[in-house]
C-alpha cells in the first residue's frame, strides 16, 4: 500500500507552496511549509527526520531525513539533496499561475518545476517503488533552504557537519546529464568615498569616479593575468572571468563625484581558492586609492561559492555516466556541491530539469524526463546501498 501521496499530487503540494528566498527582504519568504511536508512524506516511509533551523528565524529551516545505518562504522551510503528554495517571480511574464502545477506541451509548468521542486517527489516515487527492497547502507535525504540567494542551509549543514554518507546526488537541472565540475562564484560591490565640490576647479573636491576609474583598470589587469594562469578545458569559457555588472556615482556634471559603487561578478575555476581571491581582490582595490585620499568600503552580497570538483574516477561519476549514457561535463553555474564535497561525501548534479528555463516566468520540466530520473536513482540506491 503506498504511504505518500502519488508523485503529481506531492509535485502540485509543493509548487502550491512559496518559498522565494532573496537577499531582497522585500521578497524572500520561509520555506517552512514546504519542509514540513516534505518531513511528513519522509515519516510516512520511515525516515527519520531532523528539521533544523538555519538561523533564529524558525521560518527558515533545513531538513535532514535518514533511513538505515552504515555497518562497521562505515557509512557508505548516498545522499539525495536538493533545495527547496526559488528565485523571485513576476506575475506579468507567466501565462499560467506559478503556484499551480500546470499540465500542458507535455510539460509540467509552475515555478520550481525544473529548479528544483520536481527532485522531491521524484525521490518519494523511487522509494514508493522499493518499498519491499532491503538496504543494507543508509539513505540521506536534505532539503535545504536559501540556496538561492546566500546558500546558508548547506553551509550551515557543512558548519556543523551533519550529514555523512559516501556519496551524494543534487538534482538540479542538468538535462539527464551528470556534472562532476563548476566554477565558484564572488560577488563584490565595492564604493568608493570622494569629496564633492565645484567643477570648476578640482581641487574643491576628490573625485570617487576617478577613483573607480582606477580601480577598474587595475582589476581589468589583475584579470588578464589570471586568465593567463589559470586554465581549464573542462570549462566552455576556460579560464575565470570576471564581469562588472553595475556602476552608478555622481548626480550632476557640474559637481565633483562624491561617491561610486561598483557591482562585479569572479568565477573562478577549480583549484583556485576563494578566499585568497576574496583578499588579493580588496588589496589590489585598497593599493590603487592608497595615495588618493579616497576612501573604500566592499559589501558583498553573500560569502560566495566555492568551485566544486569531484574526480572523474569516482565511483558515482562513473556510475552517473553509464547510467545516463552520457560523459560527465561542467558548468558554469553553481550549486550545493562544493558543500557536501567538504564533508567528504563524493558528489554528482545530476537533475531532469533544464537551466535554460530556470529563474524565467513559465519555467517547465518535460515530461519525459521523469521516468528516466526515477530509474536512475532507483538503480543508484540498488547499487549502493541494497543487501547483497
Amino acid at each position: 500500500m503506498r504511504k505518500t501521496p502519488k508523485f503529481e499530487d506531492c509535485f502540485a503540494e509543493l509548487i502550491r507552496l512559496p518559498s522565494v528566498s532573496s537577499i531582497d527582504p522585500a521578497h524572500d519568504m520561509s520555506n517552512r511549509n514546504v519542509i514540513d511536508a516534505l518531513a511528513n512524506w519522509f515519516d510516512a516511509l520511515g525516515f527519520a527526520c531532523e528539521i533544523m533551523p538555519v538561523s533564529d528565524n524558525p521560518e527558515k529551516c533545513n531538513l535532514i531525513a535518514k533511513k538505515g545505518e552504515g555497518q562497521d562504522g562505515n557509512d557508505r551510503g548516498i545522499v539525495l539533496s536538493g533545495h527547496t528554495d526559488t528565485v523571485p517571480y513576476d506575475l506579468s511574464g507567466w501565462d499560467t499561475d506559478p503556484f499551480t502545477l500546470t499540465r500542458k506541451n507535455d510539460c509540467y509548468y509552475g515555478l520550481g518545476t525544473a529548479d528544483m521542486k520536481s527532485f522531491f517527489p521524484i525521490i518519494l516515487e523511487v522509494l514508493e517503488r522499493l518499498a519491499d527492497t532491503k538496504f543494507s547502507n543508509p539513505i540521506t535525504i536534505v532539503a535545504t533552504a536559501d540556496e538561492e540567494s546566500t546558500m546558508s542551509g548547506a553551509r550551515l549543514i557543512q558548519d556543523q557537519n551533519k550529514v555523512s554518507g559516501r556519496y551524494c546526488v543534487i538534482g538540479e537541472p542538468t538535462g539527464l546529464k551528470p556534472i562532476h565540475t563548476h566554477k565558484g562564484i564572488i560577488i563584490e560591490e565595492i564604493q568608493i568615498l570622494g569629496r564633492s565640490g565645484h567643477s570648476s576647479d578640482p581641487n574643491l573636491g576628490n573625485s570617487a569616479l576617478e577613483g573607480m576609474h582606477d580601480v577598474i583598470a587595475a582589476l581589468r589587469e589583475w584579470r588578464d593575468e589570471l586568465q593567463s594562469e589559470f586554465i581549464n578545458e573542462d570549462f566552455k569559457i576556460p579560464v575565470p572571468t570576471m564581469n562588472f555588472g553595475r556602476i552608478h556615482g555622481g548626480d550632476s556634471p557640474n559637481r565633483i563625484c562624491a561617491s561610486c559603487e561598483l557591482s562585479l561578478d569572479l568565477r573562478m575555476l577549480p583549484g583556485m581558492k576563494l578566499e585568497e581571491l576574496n583578499k588579493k581582490l580588496r588589496n589590489i582595490v585598497q593599493g590603487t586609492l592608497a595615495a588618493s585620499g579616497l576612501k573604500v568600503e566592499f559589501n558583498a552580497m553573500f560569502d560566495g561559492i566555492p568551485p566544486m570538483q569531484t574526480s572523474k574516477n569516482s565511483e558515482i561519476i562513473t556510475l552517473s555516466e553509464k547510467l545516463t549514457n552520457h560523459a560527465s561535463e561542467s558548468v558554469a553555474f553553481g550549486t550545493e556541491g562544493p558543500f557536501f564535497n567538504g564533508m567528504g561525501i563524493e558528489t554528482v548534479i545530476l537533475g531532469p530539469g533544464d537551466i535554460d528555463v530556470a529563474h524565467q516566468p513559465n519555467e517547465y520540466l518535460q515530461i519525459n524526463r521523469i521516468e528516466p530520473m526515477i530509474n536512475i536513482l532507483s538503480k543508484m540506491l540498488n547499487h549502493f546501498c541494497e543487501s547483497k
